[in-house]
């Protein structure tokens, strides 16, 4: 039946879904500018199998959203996934955090540059085509408005996710178009976690880790 559970975590949209062969049946995600994974995942995954009438018993596979992304939210989701997995005897499928950001819209022209935020003028991206195919792979760069300039010469760059809103002032070139509101959501894994069933292209559930990108770096809190 290829019926598999998305859980999207590596921003601040904690995102559930049930996909059957990559069509979403149910979907629940919260955004409210906090990370509340911890408190809202689990919940989340019971409510989406219930809107399902499904139980954990009826589901093939969970995919993953690997990264790039938060920390803490990576290692929630994919604690929770591998956890499902180690539990159930099912296989474990991760997911390109970017990828399923970029999936989020589709163009007719000119190439998506989807982008997580990391702290100050830093962003993780990638850069992708209309097929959503990666032209470079993923980095963590500081943006300046000379970053991209190799694409926009070319024609229209579209940016999308957290990370681009901060980019939107500095990044003023002709063919940059920003599109709003778009966060990686589990909706957009089903399509991408289907094709790795099919081809049974699943992780390692007890080496697997996420792609975190850069070290964890902790932020002392604030005095009082």
């Amino acid at each position: 039946m290829s019926i598999i559970l998305n859980i999207e975590t590596a921003t601040k949209n904690c995102s559930v879904s049930i996909a059957s062969k990559g069509r979403v049946i149910a979907v629940k995600e919260l955004n409210n500018g906090n990370y509340s994974h911890a408190e809202v995942l689990h919940p989340f995954i019971e409510n989406v199998l219930k809107e399902s009438q499904l139980t954990i018993k009826n589901i093939d596979a969970v995919a993953v959203s690997k990264g790039p992304g938060s920390y803490t939210g990576l290692r929630i989701g994919v604690s929770a996934a591998k956890g499902l997995c180690f539990a159930n005897n099912i296989p474990l499928i991760s997911i390109d955090t970017l990828q399923s950001l970029a999936n989020a819209i589709s163009i007719s022209e000119g190439c998506i540059i989807p982008m997580i935020d990391a702290r100050r003028m830093e962003v993780y991206s990638d850069v992708f085509s209309i097929q959503n195919q990666s032209l470079r792979g993923i980095k963590a760069e500081i943006v300046t408005d000379n970053t991209y300039l190799n694409y926009l010469n070319k024609g229209l760059v579209t940016f999308l996710g957290d990370g681009a809103l901060k980019c939107k002032p500095v990044i003023k070139h002709k063919n940059a178009k920003f599109i709003d509101g778009k966060f990686p959501s589990s909706e957009q894994m089903a399509f991408l976690s289907y094709e790795k069933y099919v081809n049974n292209t699943f992780e390692d559930v007890a080496y697997f880790e996420p792609f975190y990108l850069k070290d964890f770096i902790a932020v002392p809190q604030k005095k009082t």
